[in-house]
């Protein structure tokens, strides 16, 4: 008599978005989520991220944790492996939808953050500082994380690879952007409302259509062999990462439209909720 095929053990990639999920309400990781990490990635447990942010913020919070997978940096445009030190993975946007994006900009008068990479360094190129949120957004990158921010009379003269936009601004000014960019064939267009603050703050970025957390997960789903993923998310921007996974689970602090996407509602940022999660339930 033949023997049973023997059925092999599931490998599980756990992957949680960071500010208002696994970040508290001061952007930073509490020691109660930095001791449990990194307890579960010495047991084994494979564990990322998949945030908006870039390379020098996210490793710089990142630091403390003994993070054993490549990371999912800017919505999906970067994959970043920090232990090589080196991107795995990039979206680059052409040079005409650049100068399609830029065409929206001049016609609505908006500016913003125009991300290049220049070989492996990643440059940040603005023409004006027209907001305090934008002022605040630059000094804080500059002083805490070393960021490099270069201004530039004109966005178009960059010779560089073009790679991602960041727009911050009221919510109407950032819907007559919107509106102006989302026709754009092939780019992907993601707003949503500042977490971290009380007023009428939102976001939006522009990047290309094949980057996106749900491609960014895919990938590494498939480079690394897992056959299942787990994520945590809190804001409309995790939602393509949801889609990536076989379960998720939203914070208790989550948008509305996160929760009811989730396998269940968990601890909120500010309870460790990702970090007590996985004690329980990470293999």
């Amino acid at each position: 008599m033949n023997s049973p095929t023997a059925t092999l053990p599931s490998k599980t990639l756990y992957i949680s978005d960071l500010d208002g999920t696994l970040l508290n309400q001061n952007a930073e990781l509490s020691e109660y989520t930095i001791a449990a990490l990194n307890e579960l990635i010495g047991r084994g447990v494979h564990f990322s991220v998949a945030t908006a942010r870039t390379a020098a913020t996210a490793v710089q919070m990142l630091k403390r944790v003994k993070i054993n997978m490549p990371v999912i940096l800017m919505n999906g445009v970067l994959i970043y492996d920090i232990a090589e030190e080196r991107y795995i993975k990039k979206e680059i946007l052409s040079k005409e939808k650049t100068a399609q994006i830029l065409a929206a900009m001049k016609k609505t008068g908006q500016s913003g953050l125009m991300y290049t990479l220049a070989g492996e360094e990643l440059l940040t190129y603005y023409d004006r500082i027209y907001s305090k949120a934008l002022q605040d957004f630059v000094c804080e990158r500059v002083q805490k994380f070393n960021k490099k921010f270069v201004q530039i009379n004109d966005l178009s003269a960059a010779d560089t690879d073009i790679i991602y936009f960041c727009f911050m601004d009221t919510r109407e000014n950032i819907r007559r952007l919107y509106d102006e960019i989302k026709g754009v064939s092939g780019v992907r267009v993601e707003k949503y409302q500042d977490i971290y603050s009380a007023g009428d703050l939102w976001y939006m970025e522009v990047f290309g259509g094949d980057a996106s957390k749900y491609n960014a997960v895919m990938f590494l789903r498939e480079r690394y062999g897992f056959s299942r993923v787990i994520g945590f998310g809190d804001n409309l921007n995790d939602l393509p990462l949801f889609a990536a996974c076989d379960e998720c689970y939203a914070v208790g602090n989550a948008k509305t439209e996160v929760k009811a996407k989730a396998a269940a509602v968990i601890g909120t940022n500010e309870e460790d909720g990702v970090a007590k999660w996985l004690e329980l339930n990470a293999v």
